[in-house]
């Protein structure tokens, strides 16, 4: 059987021109800049390294997981252990690499919190324990060191043809399991000038922080230099320490406009919308056709003594049916929980609603930024 659905047929059309005057505005929102901004230089680091979990119950990597040989025999051989790497056998030992964010102002001594993850065929590294692992950077240097016990939220158990999973049993985490050993060469008390990063750009945002900033001094002291970045001067504000400066910064409030947007992820039909989204006065006509072609196959058997052959016959049977368009009106300057509540009462599904804002959005009545991931 074999079967083609033609679906979407989609319509819409503005019923009525809009005026200025009933576009309602976004209502300002009053959040802190410790929320909206970052300082530019002070962020985390990545950090990784390669490493072995030992004590598994039969749940390892397998022998034909050369790298995991290797290691171990590499790692009994420094303990004084000669071992053949082809007799190592890896049953209870997986290798995984140790994942790590090293803090802007870490220094040696601080715990991290440190992500493992099997890197061969172990089923799962329940009840494992992390060997000393050194934690790299990106310029190759040691900046940590990672040992303890994983904790997994998750299992895997199974036998004789039966098998259960639940979650992801070859990741795990050791809460505080790393260890600093090398601190940043970062002078914060040098940055001059301070740049404050917008999280999301916007012109309007970043001439509300400088002045929020130039009110809280009683000068001048920050200027937005773009929509994404305000450049303080420390030496400016008459506070000598840079820390004191910007804990002041960061506590301040601002009024911001959130922009209306609509995120649409295809693959998954999911529709996120926010509350400021406006829309025009639009018609909406949604409707569905679909054709199904399918195949029956049948023996078509010659009579007795006769010179015929056995076939096989296929009949094939054509249904084609084409729903009702169904109409859905909308006012001018209507919200989106009633655009959804229409769409649910249409029977809409959430392809179909992805559909239809991707049309609203090319007819020109939808007031709002339409990100399709």
């Amino acid at each position: 059987m074999r079967s083609a659905f033609l679906a979407g047929f989609l319509l819409v059309a503005l019923s009525g021109a809009r005026s200025a005057g009933e576009v309602v505005a976004n209502e300002p929102v009053v959040v802190k800049i410790r929320d909206l901004t970052s300082v530019e230089g002070v962020r985390e680091n990545p950090l990784i390294g390669y490493g072995m979990v030992v004590g598994l119950t039969r749940t390892g990597d397998s022998q034909q997981t050369v790298f995991t040989t290797q290691t171990l025999a590499n790692i009994m051989q420094r303990l004084g252990a000669q071992i053949p790497a082809k007799t190592a056998r890896v049953n209870n030992v997986a290798s995984v690499f140790v994942t790590a964010n090293l803090p802007a102002f870490a220094r040696p001594g601080a715990a991290l919190d440190v992500t493992v993850s099997s890197i061969g065929d172990a089923k799962s590294l329940e009840g494992g324990l992390l060997l000393l692992t050194p934690l790299y950077g990106a310029d190759g240097q040691v900046y940590a060191a990672a040992q303890g016990p994983v904790a997994v939220g998750g299992f895997a158990a199974g036998g004789a043809g039966a098998s259960k999973q639940m979650n992801h049993p070859t990741i795990g985490r050791i809460p505080a399991g790393g260890k600093v050993e090398r601190s940043l060469a970062f002078d914060f008390n040098r940055l001059a000038p301070v740049s404050l990063l917008l999280h999301e750009p916007d012109f309007s945002t970043a001439g509300e922080i400088s002045d929020a900033i130039n009110r809280e001094f009683g000068h001048a002291v920050a200027s937005a230099r773009d929509g994404g970045r305000v450049e303080i001067d420390p030496t400016a504000t008459g506070v000598a320490n840079l820390t004191a400066v910007l804990g002041r910064i960061e506590n301040l409030a601002v009024a911001v406009h959130r922009r209306a947007r609509i995120v649409v992820n295809e693959r998954t039909g999911t529709v996120v919308m926010g509350k400021d989204v406006r829309l025009g006065a639009v018609s909406i006509l949604h409707g569905g056709f679909s054709v199904q072609i399918s195949t029956e196959y049948s023996v078509s058997q010659p009579a007795p003594l006769s010179t015929g052959k056995t076939e096989v016959v296929g009949q094939t049977e054509v249904q084609a049916k084409d729903s009702p368009a169904r109409r859905l009106e909308i006012g001018e300057g209507a919200s989106i929980d009633q655009l959804v509540s229409g769409l649910q009462s249409m029977g809409a599904t959430a392809r179909d609603v992805i559909s239809i804002l991707q049309a609203i959005k090319a007819a020109g009545a939808l007031d709002a930024d339409l990100e399709v991931i």
